[in-house]
């Protein structure tokens, strides 16, 4: 089959990858000049597939009115007139109950399981080194009370294979040693040794040049003007290329559309409408000055919901939503705050670990934000429309590099007639119920 692939981050590049393995004739066009420019380029860098948890529990409405007044909340949601971003937030908060946080915690486990599996399969088969470090991820806890509910969180998971062991805070210490002058502040921990961290630029970057070698065409530079519907069906793409202004008409057997929190809008000039929404994310990347005192384990700060991971001579610290549509500017007041929140963070963490100074004051730290493409549920949307010919692989949120692997492996599975095999069904988007039943296999 002749597959069109749109968007080269994580997830549309490991789609192209599978689908190129299972022999089929790939085109990727992606705006940006090279593969993951936008989503997947400055991440928290964690595969944490034993913190899969969907953002809506019984306990985020009362914290999202909280936190509305404060420019570094966690959880930012910011009123705009946009009423795919009130449709998203009633269906969010009709998630926001325990027997929905348990359903939709079974899915992201069951797909992250896979994804794990199927990434770890690319990197043997590929080589692809992406300063990958195998030493778990830890979570740490400031107050009793969070850490008391950390211990029913890890009960729900182990209930499906998640191995994630409550820990004290001695214990935690022992684990990551680089914490010790935090100590004070910490009530106990949990830890999950099955996870770990890597670069998912550098992983998307390498994928994609392997994927080209292997015969798959990239369109770096081209937007995507329209698609063109007949019949109920999808019969070519219309493709502007930024360098020389030429429009092209590409046709195909299938349509992926994979481009983040883009897809919606794209998907809605076709007449399907998908709650997809951009949560727009921060990170910092940071030089490490003291690389002996520095964490290798990557670890999560639930008090201040923020995630950190080593690369190399770098420490990565990643974090907080902010629910106010496509904006990525770090020029204004609310992006300033919580971009001087990870840096006064990470300093009162670690303190002097890492040249967290601004520019101002002759530091030179990397922030970066980018759009998560965020479902009410956080379950991605993986598989056909009612469109004839369309696809989608969008909608994975915070997780798009823990479940990249595995979504584009599930995709062109699909795609081939397949049926992808997991630890649990999972429902995947426009599959006809009689074959939503997966046969369960450990993951």
């Amino acid at each position: 089959m002749r597959v069109i692939v749109f968007g080269a981050g994580i997830i549309g590049t490991s789609t192209a990858w599978h689908l190129r393995e299972r022999g089929h004739e790939v085109t990727v066009v992606e705006r940006q000049p090279a593969a993951a420019r936008e989503t997947s380029f400055a991440n928290a860098g964690q595969i944490s597939v034993s913190y899969c948890e969907p953002w809506a529990n019984r306990h985020a409405p009362a914290k999202l009115v909280k936190w509305m007044f404060r420019h570094d909340a966690p959880l930012l949601f910011r009123p705009q007139m946009d009423w795919q971003q009130w449709r998203w937030g009633l269906e969010f908060l009709a998630q926001c109950n325990d027997a929905a946080f348990e359903r939709n915690v079974k899915q992201l486990v069951a797909l992250g399981a896979y994804s794990h599996a199927a990434l770890r399969e690319v990197v043997r088969s590929t080589g692809i080194e992406y300063k990958r470090l195998e030493r778990g991820i830890a979570h740490y806890f400031t107050d009793q009370k969070s850490f008391e509910d950390a211990g029913q969180a890890a009960a729900l998971m182990q209930r499906y294979g998640v191995q994630r062991k409550v820990v004290s805070r001695d214990e935690l210490l022992k684990i990551e040693p680089a914490f010790r002058s935090f100590a004070d502040r910490i009530t106990g921990g949990t830890y999950t040794a099955s996870d770990e961290s890597g670069d998912a630029r550098t992983f998307t970057e390498q994928l994609a040049e392997r994927t080209a070698a292997r015969g798959a065409q990239f369109l770096f530079g081209h937007d995507i003007v329209t698609l063109e519907k007949r019949a109920g069906e999808i019969a070519a793409v219309h493709v502007h290329e930024r360098d020389t202004g030429q429009v092209s008409r590409l046709q195909a057997d299938a349509f992926v559309v994979a481009c983040g929190s883009y897809t919606a809008p794209l998907l809605r000039t076709v007449g399907v409408d998908l709650p997809i929404y951009p949560g727009k994310g921060y990170s910092a990347t940071f030089p490490i000055l003291k690389p002996e005192l520095a964490p290798f384990v990557s670890t999560i700060d639930d008090e201040m919901k923020i995630a950190m991971s080593r690369f190399g001579n770098e420490l990565r610290v990643a974090g907080t939503i902010e629910l106010a549509g496509y904006d990525l500017s770090l020029d204004t007041p609310i992006a300033k705050a919580r971009c001087r929140m990870l840096s006064e963070r990470i300093e009162r963490v670690l303190p002097g670990v890492c040249d967290t100074r601004s520019d101002e004051e002759g530091g030179n730290p990397r922030y970066w934000t980018g759009l998560r493409p965020a479902t009410p549920t956080n379950i991605p949307y993986i598989g056909r429309t009612r469109v004839g010919k369309l696809w989608v692989n969008a909608g994975h949120g915070t997780l798009g590099w823990t479940h990249g692997a595995g979504s584009g492996k599930a995709m062109a599975e699909l795609i081939s007639g397949e049926r992808p095999q997991m630890a649990f069904d999972f429902d995947f988007y426009g599959v006809p119920a009689a074959e939503r039943r997966l046969t369960p296999q450990a993951a």
